[in-house]
């Protein structure tokens, strides 16, 4: 498992939101892109996937951007690199998308799905209000 750039800016969007959260107002990409020196193009690509989902509140306009739905404590750090990323599972052989036909005779499997599990219960177990 490798968390890609994609997995990474989407985490630092919502934790640029999240900082904001308490002064309830919108935060534009443009001012996220300067000051995490991020391409505001790269960044309008991650939003569509964040759109789609029920995380954000947009607003249109001079003042417009965005802004958390809900409090940060509420986004877990798991659920937002699955959104961006998809699977973020160490191997295929422990995916619910997979089923490995060697599962039971494999003498590794233990170890990756332990691995997978210590990985995911602990992204699970942060949000972001840990990181603000």
């Amino acid at each position: 498992m490798r968390i890609s750039t994609k997995g990474r800016y989407t985490l630092v969007i919502m934790l640029d939101l999240a900082k904001e959260y308490k002064n309830n107002c919108y935060v534009s990409l443009k001012e996220i892109a300067l000051k995490e020196n991020i391409s505001l193009k790269y960044l309008e690509k991650l939003m569509l996937t964040l759109n789609k989902s029920d995380y954000l509140i947009s607003l249109r306009g001079e003042h417009g951007g965005y802004k958390l739905k809900y409090e940060p404590s509420h986004y877990k750090i798991g659920d937002i690199l699955k959104l961006a990323e998809g699977n973020i599972d160490v191997t295929d052989c422990v995916s619910k998308d997979h089923i490995c036909p060697n599962k039971h005779n494999c003498d590794t499997f233990p170890l990756w799905k332990e691995l997978n599990d210590l990985i995911n219960d602990y992204l699970d177990s942060k949000t972001l209000e840990d990181y603000i």
